[in-house]
């Protein structure tokens, strides 16, 4: 697929991670392009980033992502005709203190990409909003909730490890309005 300058984050997502995984770099869409993807749009990023799960050399990544037109500048990668870019934030993936995360196969047309699930990029988005009392990421995680199935079991196990029992109420409650609005 070529990329130009009206392809949405949702489509340079997507394309790259399936550039990625062509060419054999095993790496999981996460953060805020994610996040985008799960909200259907309704939240948007500047970057996709990609956590790298294996072994994988920097003129691997240069090789898959130029034959998209994209071109290593520092630490992400940019491309002449979209105003988006990918980087590879550190791993291990894991969401908060969680390091046993199950990427999910997102597929696009003919495109196909690992990412995290609707439920880890709903707690993704809790993560920020529980440490760093981020209100636009809650709003990101409710949108998510309510566009989505999601585990509810997990995110609230996983918010009571983290210390936010109190936190993932304020987040249910507000997911549980949004739910009765769509309806």
């Amino acid at each position: 697929m070529r990329l130009g300058p009206k392809s949405s984050l949702a489509t340079v997502a997507v394309t790259v991670g399936d550039a990625l995984r062509r060419a054999g770099i095993h790496a999981v869409l996460t953060g805020g392009a994610c996040a985008s993807l799960h909200s259907r749009g309704g939240y948007s990023s500047v970057d996709a980033d990609f956590v790298l799960t294996g072994e994988v050399q920097r003129n691997q990544l240069d090789q898959a992502l130029a034959a998209l037109g994209f071109n290593r500048s520092g630490d992400r990668y940019v491309h002449p005709e979209i105003v988006f870019y990918v980087e590879f934030p550190r791993g291990p993936l894991a969401i908060g203190g969680d390091d046993r995360v199950s990427p999910i196969e997102f597929v696009s047309g003919r495109h196909r990409c690992l990412a995290l699930s609707a439920t880890d990029s709903c707690r993704d988005r809790l993560a920020a909003f529980y440490h760093w009392n981020d209100r636009q990421s809650l709003a990101v995680a409710v949108r998510i909730a309510a566009t989505n199935r999601i585990r509810w079991s997990v995110i609230e196990r996983w918010s009571a490890a983290e210390g936010f029992s109190d936190r993932y109420g304020e987040f249910r409650g507000a997911a549980r309005a949004a739910r009765r609005l769509r309806s």
